[in-house]
């Protein structure tokens, strides 16, 4: 195994290392750099997979210099590697959402969170990143997303995963049939109310580029994929409930 290392938007490096086993036709894990005067890393990767991961980002910036660490929700492939980034980095912090930090990251990271403003975009020198929860969608109640405002790109995590290793970043490619064939295998979405109308707020954002965890980055049509992923939701959530009230 090898982490490959592609830049996919303006100073945002896709970090990706591919596991065979841990899917038909292998599984990407992405993990996203942002080399700004105060960097950034999107998703730490497992802690098993740090020393695959950060000789990779070394060769982008220097370790010490990572100011912020952050990731889309709290489980192994997301933040399992936070502490090691932390050691390498010693002026790093996590920024995650309030609820993150109150029943998870205040407790497992071993330097103090710092909570994400909701309303105000974290200036990390040349990019502005907003972060936005997202509850449960795709899965976790202290979910949430990135959207780096210069480059309009949004870091969505699990959203639109795919198994399979394909290139860094495509434009022309069915983003929805990978997602919800991924889906049939591994039932991790949160389908609610709330899920459809969630992933049309992000589509509001107009990004430009998708940094998806599991997959490749996407740079075609990201409204339209956002907007035709939360209809399939929608339509997977409203079947499912008419066959509850049919049962």
């Amino acid at each position: 195994m090898q982490t490959n290392v592609h830049e996919i938007a303006d100073g945002v490096y896709r970090l990706s290392t591919c596991i065979p086993e841990a899917a038909p036709g292998g599984f990407t894990f992405n993990q996203y750099l942002i080399d700004a005067e105060e960097p950034l890393l999107f998703h730490t990767g497992p802690r098993q997979m740090f020393d695959l991961v950060a000789p990779a980002a070394a060769g982008v910036l220097d370790l010490e210099r990572l100011r912020w660490i952050s990731f889309g929700h709290v489980e192994s492939d997301e933040c399992g590697a936070m502490n090691r980034w932390l050691q390498a980095a010693p002026a790093a912090a996590v920024t995650f959402n309030g609820l993150g930090c109150d029943v998870s990251l205040n407790d497992l990271a071993d330097r103090p969170p710092v909570v994400a403003d909701d309303a105000t975009p974290l200036d990390i020198g040349g990019h502005r990143i907003r972060t936005i929860a997202t509850p449960h969608v795709p899965h976790g109640w202290e979910a949430q997303v990135i959207f780096d405002e210069p480059t309009r790109t949004l870091f969505c995590g699990d959203l639109f995963g795919q198994t399979g290793d394909g290139p860094a970043i495509v434009h022309d490619a069915d983003l929805v049939g990978a997602a919800l064939a991924a889906e049939d295998l591994f039932g991790a979405t949160c389908l609610t109310a709330a899920t459809a109308p969630t992933i049309r707020q992000l589509a509001d954002l107009e990004p430009r580029t998708l940094a998806l965890m599991h997959g490749p980055a996407f740079a075609g049509d990201c409204v339209t994929a956002l907007h035709d992923l939360a209809d399939a939701y929608e339509t997977r959530f409203r079947s499912t409930c008419e066959q509850g009230a049919a049962a």
